[in-house]
């Protein structure tokens, strides 16, 4: 993977993916920043629920169950100190659609938790206390 960062002004930067995408990431007023954009560690946090909601999609995706919607809101704490590090993350998934398998979401959110979210998984390996749960919303036909 190969990304850029380019310093714009004050505290703001210009990310650049590999794949032709940018983003802007700033401070806030009280850190010399416009608040333009995104902190460093949103996007962080982002990063872990895009990360296993694409994960929990796909899967349920090929386990043929009729999702309509996908949610994950992402609670995350950081140390009081400085390197104010993510202590605990905590995603709660909010599935949508017709006749879903409670046995097959919550097993789609363990193989992302415990196999293919690498941004999850890296940061439990680095200690941060990563947890899941979620609630499933029945949508009928009529209902979309």
């Amino acid at each position: 993977m190969d990304v850029r960062v380019n310093w714009v002004e004050e505290v703001m930067f210009v990310a650049e993916s590999e794949t032709g995408h940018a983003l802007i990431l700033d401070g806030p007023s009280e850190n010399g920043g416009r608040n333009m954009g995104m902190r460093p560690m949103e996007l962080m946090a982002l990063s872990v629920g895009s990360c296993s909601s694409y994960d929990v999609v796909t899967i349920l995706q090929k386990g043929r169950q009729q999702i309509t919607s996908c949610e994950a809101n992402v609670t995350a704490k950081r140390a009081d100190a400085v390197p104010a590090v993510f202590e605990s993350i905590h995603l709660h998934f909010k599935i949508s659609g017709r006749d879903l398998s409670e046995r097959l979401v919550e097993r789609a959110i363990e193989l992302s938790a415990e196999k293919y979210c690498s941004a999850s998984i890296m940061l439990k390996n680095a200690g941060v206390d990563v947890t899941h749960d979620f609630e499933i919303v029945s949508v009928e036909a009529a209902d979309e």
